[in-house]
């Protein structure tokens, strides 16, 4: 599958989100397969550590691994067996009246729109065995379904295919953040990164087009693509180490207020309250506490773990910035040497709709979190190849460190 080695995304590996995106339905077939394969590959990894029952303490960043199992299985059933407007595709209305589910209890335990997240510890969930029936037949259904277009099947139909694939490997993803911030050993190691040594890449003064183009699939908050007027800039080439992350550490960056912004000094603070710090000295090196352990930070390696505010205050120390999303996203797709796929990056752009936003079918996907997240672009050791795409738009609340999540930096003139 490849999710534990770093995917550096100029091509070949950025084929699979192209297929996905815009190819027929033997290339959706294969995606949702290889989805699948990975999800009971952790799923095995999780149960080998916890036992069927996968019980997991109570925390907001994560749900209990077998609510996360059933709902993949009736987030596919929904939008697309039980869907009886999924060939519409964005046109669908959400609320159409469906089919039953092969599952009676299923939307009352697993629609996450309408489950509070804590109350999905106190569901009486089937067991591993009936949870993995329930996928099964699910995804038999989707690839019955699936089977039937015409090998010219349209945007529209293959949409909820598409939507229920990339769903999938998000949760897929998460679940590599949740089994390594347990302490849970899974085959995907999520092992960081190496980086060249610093280079930068110089990005002319354009007009260019922001978002997805028309045709394919595109998330709702990737639209409407528009024009807009950058300024030259110039960007690293590749993310942060920690050779050039490490200084900041020792010159005393996390006691000095002045790098740190009013939200990142009151981040910081809490942090100090609540237990031992992300990275500490060993004398003859550096350690980073992750997985419940704490861990040598190798100097070629790309940071990871590290909330918004400590790249923002790293940035600030070293007189540089976070790139917006737009000039992320410029250096992308128009330079050559702009490499990418290491790690989630932090961008200096909050998570807003485009203007002309509209949502698509599943409301949840966006709109709720406009305004409350920040954006991350690029892609990590934990995401899958189908995923990872320079138009896409990752977004996470800024003090969150159990992602798989660094930075690069601009130029300030």
């Amino acid at each position: 599958m490849g999710y534990a080695t770093s995917l550096i995304y100029s091509a070949p590996a950025a084929d699979a989100a192209l297929a996905l995106r815009h190819g027929p339905p033997e290339a959706v077939r294969a995606s949702l397969l290889d989805a699948r394969e990975r999800t009971l590959a952790l799923t095995h990894d999780v149960i080998e550590a916890l036992g069927p029952e996968a019980r997991v303490p109570y925390a907001l960043e994560v749900n209990p691994p077998l609510w996360e199992l059933g709902h993949l299985a009736w987030f596919q059933e929904w939008w697309i067996a039980r869907n009886p407007e999924r060939g519409l595709g964005t046109a669908a209305v959400p609320a159409a009246r469906r089919t039953a589910s092969e599952l009676p209890e299923s939307d009352a335990w697993y629609d996450s729109s309408r489950v509070p997240h804590a109350h999905r510890w106190e569901l009486p969930l089937p067991g591993f065995a009936g949870t993995v029936d329930y996928l099964t037949y699910t995804l038999r259904r989707t690839l019955e379904l699936l089977d039937q277009l015409p090998e010219d099947a349209g945007d529209d139909a293959l949409y909820f295919f598409r939507l229920a694939t990339l769903h999938e490997q998000m949760h897929a993803e998460a679940a590599v953040y949740m089994a390594h911030g347990l302490g849970i050993p899974v085959r995907e190691r999520g092992a960081p990164a190496t980086a060249a040594a610093s280079a930068t890449v110089q990005v002319r003064a354009q007009r260019f087009e922001v978002g997805a183009a028309p045709g394919g699939f595109a998330f709702d908050n990737e639209l409407p693509p528009r024009s807009l007027d950058l300024g030259a800039f110039e960007i690293d080439a590749e993310p942060v180490t920690w050779a050039a992350f490490l200084p900041f550490v020792e010159a005393g960056g996390y006691e000095q207020a002045q790098w740190w912004t009013p939200e990142g000094s009151a981040w910081l603070q809490g942090q100090r309250q609540r237990g031992p710090a992300g990275i500490r000295s060993t004398g003859s090196g550096w350690e980073q506490l992750r997985h419940r352990q704490w861990l040598p930070l190798v100097p070629q390696q790309v940071v990871m773990h590290v909330s918004a505010h400590e790249a923002d205050a790293w940035c600030r120390w070293a007189g540089r910035r976070l790139p917006t999303e737009a000039e992320w996203e410029c250096a992308a797709c128009t330079r050559p040497g702009f490499r990418w796929g290491q790690v989630w990056e932090w961008t200096a752009s909050a998570f807003e709709p485009y203007p002309g936003f509209a949502p698509h079918p599943y409301r949840d996907y966006s709109q709720p979190w406009f305004g409350s997240r920040r954006v991350l672009r690029g892609a990590s050791p934990a995401t899958a190849p189908a995923l990872a795409h320079a138009r896409y738009r990752n977004f996470f609340e800024p003090h969150r460190r159990d992602i798989f999540a660094g930075l690069r930096s601009v130029a300030v003139p």
